[in-house]
Parts: structure tokens; sequence; C-alpha cells
């Protein structure tokens, strides 16, 4: 088999991180492996395997006849067979179908609030996935929206999984005391619900007792950003919660944290806390999408519900009170997660599927 991952982007976000994840992985099992990015660049560009097919297209609008003549053209340049369109990219890939009718389109669900969304919402990608030779999806949840609204027969879920490139420079060293750190990785941005975090924190005075916060994703420097920073200022709370942007050393980041938190308001399959497990982290979650199915509620981690900051603030003072418990948490998560979610066994899920769609 010869395939491509296409992504509209590679800054750090869960869609983003499986695109690559994939191109890579595949580089030992098929016998070609590409990644196309569309639109921009960003810092996953430094995780690609150098085994794997790079291209970047720079696209510039939603029909840009010079990025889909160049994908096109290294698509057959390379005999590409199979195109596995991840999240956004689905259109342009559409468009490159209809000019190689043969060429099989896989698209890749990530976006976890689509099945709060109507049809009206979605009538472009509706009209499209009756190009699709199937659709992955990375919750059951997804699956059932999929079945339901689109045109195509072939639907499969398909969970995420997590996996630390060694070859990464240790160059995050995170601020405040060792044994007294939470870390959220997450980009600023909706549906995150970062300002919970900051809230909970600063009602619950940890950082009288010495406790420190630490945003790691992409800051867009929008208005989202703001209200977080904001918040740290009117609070005082600058030597106490720290926001990082983007960043690669993320096995070396987490090796530095206390307690891990997610607390969207919404999640298709979330990488991070898969991330927090590998890392061996105990969690407190968000109870959206996916994730009570990997975070089960105190025995690998403390569920809570992200429109409910008391929950939280009970969740947070259950899990730095008891170290006992932060560390029965954390061994369990990395077993459930090894067991589950390793790169072998969703490589070998996805290769089968592969498989139904080109024979």
């Amino acid at each position: 088999m010869r395939i491509i991952q296409l992504i509209d982007s590679l800054e750090p976000g869960g869609a983003e991180r499986m695109a690559v994840h994939y191109a890579n992985a595949l580089t030992k099992y098929i016998t070609f492996s590409g990644l196309v990015v569309t639109r921009k660049e960003g810092a996953l560009c430094s995780q690609i395997d150098t085994k794997v097919s790079y291209l970047y297209l720079n696209k510039k609008k939603t029909v840009d006849f010079k990025a889909l003549s160049t994908l096109r053209n290294y698509v057959i340049q390379h005999n590409v067979t199979v195109v596995h369109a991840h999240s956004t990219s689905f259109f342009l890939a559409f468009l490159l179908k209809l000019s190689m009718p043969s060429l099989k389109l896989i698209w890749h669900d990530h976006y976890g609030t689509r099945t709060n969304e109507s049809v009206w919402d979605n009538l472009i990608l509706i009209f499209c996935s009756k190009f699709f030779s199937c659709v992955f999806v990375v919750n059951h949840h997804l699956e059932s929206w999929g079945n339901k609204n689109l045109l195509t027969k072939k639907i499969y879920s398909i969970p995420n999984f997590a996996t630390f490139e060694n070859n990464v420079l240790k160059e995050t060293f995170l601020q405040g005391q060792d044994e007294k750190r939470i870390v959220c990785l997450a980009n600023l941005k909706d549906p995150k619900n970062h300002l919970i975090i900051l809230k909970v924190f600063a009602k619950m005075k940890l950082n009288e007792l010495g406790w420190t916060v630490h945003l790691i994703g992409k800051d867009y420097q929008d208005s989202y950003s703001m209200i977080l920073k904001n918040f740290i200022y009117k609070n005082n709370l600058e030597e106490f919660i720290f926001i990082y942007d983007s960043k690669n050393d993320i096995k070396h980041i987490l090796s530095q944290a206390t307690i891990g938190v997610l607390a969207s308001t919404a999640e298709g399959f979330p990488v991070t806390l898969l991330e927090y497990g590998l890392a061996q982290l105990p969690v407190i979650s968000t109870n959206a999408g996916y994730c009570p199915l990997i975070i089960k509620d105190n025995f690998s981690g403390l569920l809570f519900n992200p429109l409910n900051s008391s929950e939280l603030e009970l969740q947070l003072q259950k899990m730095i009170s008891m170290e006992s418990l932060r560390n029965s948490f954390a061994l369990h998560l990395q077993a459930l997660v090894l067991a589950n979610y390793s790169k072998k066994k969703v490589v070998n899920v996805l290769i089968h599927h592969y498989k139904t769609v080109c024979d």
C-alpha cells in the first residue's frame, strides 16, 4: 500500500499529532508513507520521521488550483493509492478525488463537538462524503453521528495512540516547586476551558501552599488567551500560573509535573490523556467525549463535569491531599494506556481497515 496522510496544519493538536504519528508508524508496515500539509507548518515538523515523504502545499484559499495541481502531481509521482484526510482537509482531498476517481479517499473525524451540530452545519462535508471510501472516527458518538448523516456505508471507530519521540531535545523547564506542579496540555482555545482551572486554583488558594499551574499549548494571542492572562494579572498569580505556548518536549515536560488536568467542555479522543498515562501522571479529567473510557473514576483518575467548578475543586482537593492515591491512579492509567492504546495495537487495526478499503 502507498498511503499519504493529509492535514491542514502541523500546529500541535490532537488531529495533527495523529497525522504525524500515523505517517511515522506506517513507514515500518507499508511500501510508501507520506505526509502532506496543506495550509500551515508548525512545531510538529520536527517530529516527522526521515523515512516519511513530506510535502507542504502552502494552500492560500479554499479552492487553490496551484495547491491542488501540486498535490495531484505528487500523488502521481509516488503512485499513491490511498489518501487519508484528517479533519478539515477533506475538501482538498475531495477535489483531488474528482480528478483521480481511482484514488481511495478516507476521511478521519477527530472533532468531538460535531455531534452537537446540525446537518446544516455540515452540508459540504455530507455532500463530499459520497466520495469517501470509508470514514474513521475517534469515538462511538461520532460513529453514530456519521452513520446517521454521512453518505458512506463504511464507518469505523479507531482509537488514538500516543508515543514520545526519544530524539526531542529537553528544552522546557517548568517553574515552581517539585511535586507541586499542575499541568494542562491543551491549545489555548475553545472548548479547552482553561479558565475553570485557573478559577478553582485561585479559589482554593493553592499558590499559598506552593502549587503552580502550567499551561502547555498553542497561544493564538486572541481574546481567549487575553481572558486567561487578564485573570492571572488581576489575581496576582503571575508567579504561580505560567503559559508556555507550543512545545515539542512533552515527555520531558510531563516528567516534571505532579498532576495532569484536562477540562474541555467537548472532546473527541484526547491524545493528552494518553500522554499523561505514558508519563505515569495522576489525572483529573473532564467527563466529555471519550474521556470516561480512558479515565475510570476513582481507579485510573478522577472525573468532573467541566461546567461545574465545585466538582473540579472537590477532585483537585482529593488529588493534592493524598499522594498514595495519586500514585495508584498513575499506575492504573499507565497500565490501561499500554494495554489498550499502544502504537502497535492501533496501527494493526488501522492497516486492517486500509486493506478492507483497498480490496
